[in-house]
């Protein structure tokens, strides 16, 4: 039992820290695939290409 609960305490902070920072850039990473796409969009758009990459 105690086997457990050191390995659990040895384990449990690194799991802890990991899902910590997961849930903080998540939020991040959302804002920057907007960003990404919007200037896809802009892009295409000032190129005058279309979905396929095609010239209009």
């Amino acid at each position: 039992m105690e086997e457990l609960i050191k390995a659990v305490a040895n384990v449990g902070f690194p799991i802890a820290v990991a899902a910590y920072l997961l849930i903080r850039i998540e939020d991040k990473m959302d804002k920057l695939t907007s960003s990404i796409n919007q200037l896809a969009t802009i892009l295409s758009v000032k190129l005058n290409v279309n979905e396929d990459n095609k010239p209009i």
